[in-house]
């Protein structure tokens, strides 16, 4: 060593315990359930392309599994963020947006309306899109109910319709509609989704709360497992009309829906939410 050279000191390199591992692995798990919704929804689009509709509707019915698991696990682990938050919402616009939009395009026949029907599917995803934007600025006016159909539940009604016809084909009846009545009820979708309409969220209904609780959902699985492309329509079409059947008996019979706090008065909302 030269004179007045500074020796150098080893450098302390700090090693991550396994707790922090363990810890960095956990924190990563919601990100890939996203992913998964993303990859589920890129996929949709890509079999719709191809024209096989019924799997494209099976990979948003996956995507809806993936968005449902995330949200709880962030929160059961403790990993909630805002980059969560946001990386959700993007997958939700291609999974319950962009993906069921030109499923019934595709599906409907809505290319046989030209112009018009471009505009009837991309109206929905913008439609879906604005819900989920406004569901993550804005919280919800009543307590247990979305304002507005969730982007999810629209999802839902346009991959059963796809099974119901799907199964109608497979049991020899022939039928034909006209391009513009699904392209009309994909918009009456959207227009759902952007409304003030209540609908019932089942984010606080426990059921596994009691056994009559247990025994329904129970039996319910059942009788859906039994046809599942007619039940999961019907439960579909039940649930889109619901909304507004009850703004309509609300508005005759006076009842009003309990309100949440106001916004000051609320707590933090969690930085990855969920349901849409």
């Amino acid at each position: 060593m030269s004179a007045g050279a500074m020796p150098r000191l080893p450098r302390r390199r700090r090693r991550r315990t396994r707790a922090e591992r363990r810890r960095g692995l956990v924190a990563l798990l919601p990100q890939l359930l996203t992913t998964g919704n993303l990859a589920s929804g890129f996929y949709s689009i890509a079999l719709t392309a191809q024209g096989d509709y019924w799997q494209a509707a099976v990979l948003i019915f996956v995507a809806g599994f993936f968005d449902m698991t995330d949200g709880r696990v962030a929160r059961f682990t403790r990993a909630t963020s805002r980059f969560g938050a946001e990386y959700d919402t993007i997958a939700d616009t291609v999974s319950f947006g962009v993906a069921p939009a030109l499923l019934a395009y595709g599906a409907g026949g809505l290319a046989g309306l030209g112009w018009t029907g471009w505009v009837l599917a991309f109206f929905y995803a913008v439609c879906a899109a604005l819900r989920l934007a406004r569901f993550n600025v804005s919280p919800e006016r009543y307590r247990g109910r979305f304002d507005g159909l969730s982007s999810p539940g629209a999802a839902g009604m346009v991959i059963s319709s796809v099974w119901f016809g799907s199964w109608l084909g497979e049991a020899g009846v022939a039928f034909s509609l006209p391009a513009l009545l699904p392209g009309l009820g994909v918009a009456l979708l959207g227009l759902l989704m952007v409304s003030p309409i209540p609908y019932v969220s089942f984010k606080g209904v426990n059921f596994w709360a009691s056994y009559r609780r247990v025994v329904v959902v129970v039996l319910a699985c059942v009788v859906i497992a039994s046809k599942p492309q007619v039940t999961l329509f019907l439960l579909a079409i039940v649930y889109v009309v619901s909304g507004p059947c009850g703004w309509f008996w609300r508005r005759r019979t006076g009842r009003e829906l309990e309100e949440n706090p106001p916004p000051q008065a609320l707590p933090p909302r969690p930085e990855f939410s969920r349901e849409r």
